[in-house]
């Protein structure tokens, strides 16, 4: 099954900022862990990554630096101190999400998904 695209517009920023809260990294490397910890049923195109990456950027949320590696220099983010206060409150405002929709939208009295 697929995750739908609607429901995750909004979330990306998010994803990656919870991927850069373990550890720096760079874009091939992050759309890899994405795709590995949602079992390939997310794979973020390239436009959609890099256009986040200026975007969390813009906001202070992260900054990018050159690592020179073995035999490429890459492009690797850091989550800032901003960046962790956004996602904090972003896990509060989720949670609460999860459990009004599952109120909404989740099983029935008889234990079935409405």
């Amino acid at each position: 099954m697929e995750i739908k695209g609607d429901l995750l517009r909004g979330n990306t920023d998010a994803i990656i900022l919870a991927l850069l809260e373990k550890n720096d990294s760079y874009g091939y490397e992050i759309n890899q862990k994405i795709e590995e910890n949602s079992l390939g049923s997310l794979v973020l195109t390239e436009a959609t990554m890099y256009t986040a990456f200026k975007r969390l950027e813009g906001l202070g949320y992260i900054v990018s630096y050159w690592k020179e590696g073995p035999h490429i220099k890459r492009k690797y983010y850091s989550i800032t101190k901003e960046g962790k206060k956004f996602l904090i409150e972003y896990r509060k405002s989720l949670k609460l999400t999860m459990e009004t929709l599952n109120k909404l939208v989740g099983e029935n009295e008889n234990g079935r998904e409405n």
